[in-house]
C-alpha cells in the first residue's frame, strides 16, 4: 500500500497522521520490530471507523496498538494497516454514589494514568496494577494484573468497534475473562471502558501503590528495553522461578538477553531482532522442560511477518 492508494480510500474523510512504511521498533517497549505498511493515528471515532469500513472492503489487514507493550513485531513488519490509539486516552468521572465511583477511560489512556487518577482521588480496586506498563485498551484485553489484582475485577462494560464500523456495549460477564486473556479479538477495536472503584482514604491508596511500585522496582528490570513478562505462569507456578532454576539467567543470543534481575523478562541490549528473541525463548522453553517437565506458554503477544 502506497500513499496515492491510501488517498484514494480516505481523502477527505480522514482526520489524523499517517506514516508508510514506519518501523514498529519506534513504538514497542522492545524496540524491536519492522515496518508497518501503513501507521494511521486517527484523531476522532469517524476517521477510525472510516479507516475499517475502507480497508475491510479491500481486505487488507488492520492491527490495533496501543502502549506497544507485550508485544513482539517480526523483523518482516505487519502487512496492512497498523492503527495507533494515542489520540484516544480521556480518563474521566461518570458518576459516583455513597461507597463507589465510575470512571470513563479510552483504550488509549496510559494505565498508570489511570491508576495515579485512581490514587489522587482516594478510589481504590487498582493499586497492585501500579508500574505495570501499556494503555488501559490493552490491560483489558490482556487481562492485566498483579499481587491479586486484575483489570476483570473492576470493569463494567466496554465500548467495541467491530470491523464494519459498527459500535457496541459489551458487560463484562461476557468478555470471558481469564488469565491474562480475555474474548476481544483481533477483528474488533476496544474503545473504552466504564470501571467501578471503591472510595476509600488517598492516604491509604497512595501507600499501597507505593508499596506495589518499590517492590516492582527490586524485582523487574523496570529500566531495561522488555515486554514485560514472556511466558504465562502455570498453575501454582512462576515462570520466573521455573526458567531461574533451569539456569537460564543472563542466557544470550544476539542481543536478547534473559534478565539476571527477573528471568521472565528478556532484554533488548541494543540492536535485538526479533527472530533472536524467538530463538531464546524456544532455547528456554527447552530447557525448562528438561529440567522440571513443564512446559511454557507464551505470554507476549508475537505479531508480523518474517524478514524475507
Amino acid at each position: 500500500m502506497d500513499e496515492e492508494t491510501w488517498q484514494e480510500a480516505l481523502s477527505g474523510i480522514f482526520k489524523g497522521e499517517v506514516r508508510f512504511m514506519e518501523l514498529m521498533k519506534n513504538h514497542t517497549s522492545l524496540r524491536i520490530g519492522g515496518p508497518a505498511d501503513v501507521f494511521a493515528i486517527p484523531q476522532d471515532l469517524n476517521s477510525l471507523r472510516n479507516i475499517l469500513i475502507a480497508f475491510k472492503e479491500g481486505e487488507t489487514p488492520f492491527s490495533p496498538i496501543g502502549g506497544g507493550t507485550n508485544m513482539l513485531v517480526r523483523d518482516g513488519g505487519i502487512e496492512g494497516v497498523v492503527i495507533s490509539f494515542r489520540a484516544f486516552r480521556k480518563v474521566e468521572t461518570l458518576r459516583e454514589d455513597d461507597e463507589y465511583v465510575y470512571l470513563f477511560a479510552e483504550a488509549g489512556a496510559s494505565l498508570q494514568r489511570l491508576v495515579h487518577f485512581s490514587r489522587e482521588h482516594g478510589y481504590s480496586g487498582i493499586e497492585g496494577l501500579a508500574g505495570i506498563p501499556g494503555t488501559v485498551g490493552g490491560a483489558i484485553c490482556g487481562n492485566a494484573g498483579a499481587y491479586g489484582y486484575e483489570m476483570k475485577d473492576v470493569i463494567i462494560s466496554v465500548s467495541i468497534m467491530e470491523a464494519e464500523g459498527r459500535i457496541r456495549t459489551v458487560n463484562r460477564d461476557a468478555l470471558a475473562f481469564g488469565y491474562r486473556r480475555s474474548s476481544i479479538t483481533s477483528d474488533e477495536l476496544l474503545l473504552d471502558a466504564e470501571i467501578k472503584l471503591k472510595k476509600d482514604r488517598k492516604e491509604e491508596v497512595a501507600a499501597k501503590v507505593e508499596n506495589f511500585v518499590k517492590k516492582k522496582w527490586g524485582s523487574q528490570p523496570l529500566s531495561e528495553p522488555s515486554a514485560g513478562c514472556v511466558f504465562k505462569n502455570p498453575p501454582q507456578l512462576s515462570a520466573g522461578k521455573l526458567i531461574d532454576e533451569a539456569g537460564c539467567k543472563g542466557m544470550r543470543i544476539g542481543d536478547v538477553e534473559v534478565s539476571s534481575i527477573h528471568a521472565n523478562f528478556f532484554i533488548n541490549r541494543g540492536e535485538a531482532t526479533a527472530s533472536d528473541f524467538i530463538r531464546l525463548m524456544q532455547e528456554v522453553a527447552c530447557r525448562v522442560k528438561q529440567i522440571s517437565g513443564v512446559v511454557l506458554e507464551p505470554e507476549i503477544r508475537i505479531i508480523g511477518r518474517d524478514e524475507g
